[in-house]
């Protein structure tokens, strides 16, 4: 089976998963490799992989996914606000809704990612209260994300899917 591996990152955290992909698949049935490209959808598989923007995936990868019909296909995600199943369901939710209905999803996983400094410095710059700590506490233990198991749970159920 014919495989892409499809994705966008901005710090890095989604090219990770993605390498992982590549590292643990048959290397040449992968027909795609790289950001959304319409060359991927020659592909039977899909591996679609995302960086969370307003609790969905950006706009480029939106569009890619309305175009995928009769496809199987697996979504990958980080995340920086991270280390909630509940949030991260909530954003793959969301992605999936641009997904036809002759998509089957085989398979999901999302984990928290690292994200720019900037950010942790707009945090700081805020007004002190709690819901300023809680970001900046977030921000820093996302410094180690993906880690080392998240990567192997990620392995694991891309493994599964291909079981």
């Amino acid at each position: 089976m014919k495989y892409a591996i499809v994705f966008q990152t901005k710090t890095g955290n989604t090219l990770m998963l993605a390498e992982k992909i590549q590292a643990v698949l048959p290397k040449e049935d992968c027909v795609y490799f790289g950001e959304p490209n319409e060359t991927a959808l020659q592909a039977d598989f899909l591996y679609c992989g995302f960086w969370t923007d307003k609790g969905t995936c950006p706009d480029e990868m939106k569009d890619f996914l309305q175009k995928v019909h009769n496809r199987s296909i697996f979504l990958f995600g980080t995340a920086g606000f991270g280390a909630d199943e509940a949030y991260f369901d909530k954003v793959m939710c969301a992605v999936c809704h641009n997904l036809d209905e002759t998509v089957h999803v085989a398979g999901t996983y999302m984990c928290q990612g690292k994200m720019p400094v900037a950010v942790r410095q707009r945090y700081e710059k805020m007004e002190d209260s709690p819901k300023k700590q809680m970001l900046i506490e977030n921000f820093d233990a996302a410094l180690e994300h993906p880690s080392n198991a998240d990567l192997e749970v990620f392995v694991n159920r891309v493994l599964a899917k291909n079981a």
